[in-house]
């Protein structure tokens, strides 16, 4: 049996889905993102009979995160789906239109069951290139917490009096 995992990224927490072949609902769980959650995350698909030599696939929105790269070290095929594809298969499935999460991660498990063709694998990185990444990523944080410094000096001044 195939099976496809979808993972909803969320602020403290993951919710995740587990789709057959076909589109039935084989498990859902939340888990927080830690060892503990991860190691509740790869319990529940080595019970679905995720293996090393037949991985079950991955699809999340990001294609970084402590989650993404400890899943990619797994070997396990992963996908990042692109969150508006996320909205419009979500809008083109769902006539509410309210967001949930446990929905989002069957959407993204969907998604993967329905058009995995369509969608790139995140390539396996070498040391180096992980390396760069890393360090881009604390350069993009240091640089956003220089400007919201910048914009809370300059906010804080504006409300001071002024001094003779």
């Amino acid at each position: 049996m195939t099976l496809f995992c979808g993972i909803d990224w969320a602020e403290v927490h993951r919710d995740l889905a587990v789709v057959d072949s076909a589109g039935k609902l084989m498990a859902k769980k939340r888990v927080n993102e830690d060892v503990d959650g991860f190691a509740e995350l790869t319990g529940l698909l080595a019970e679905l009979g995720d293996t090393a030599e037949d991985p079950i696939p991955v699809s999340i929105e990001t294609p970084r995160g402590l989650l993404v790269a400890a899943l990619r070290a797994t070997g396990r095929p992963v996908f990042a789906i692109n969150p508006m594809a996320v909205a419009r298969y979500r809008e083109r499935h769902s006539v509410s239109r309210t967001k949930s999460d446990h929905a989002d991660a069957m959407t993204l498990a969907n998604i993967l069951r329905v058009d995995a063709h369509m969608h790139r694998r995140i390539p396996a990185d070498s040391d180096l290139a992980q390396a760069v990444a890393v360090l881009a990523r604390a350069q993009q944080d240091a640089i956003w917490r220089r400007t919201k410094a910048s914009n809370e000096l300059r906010d804080a001044s504006r409300v001071l009096p002024d001094l003779p």
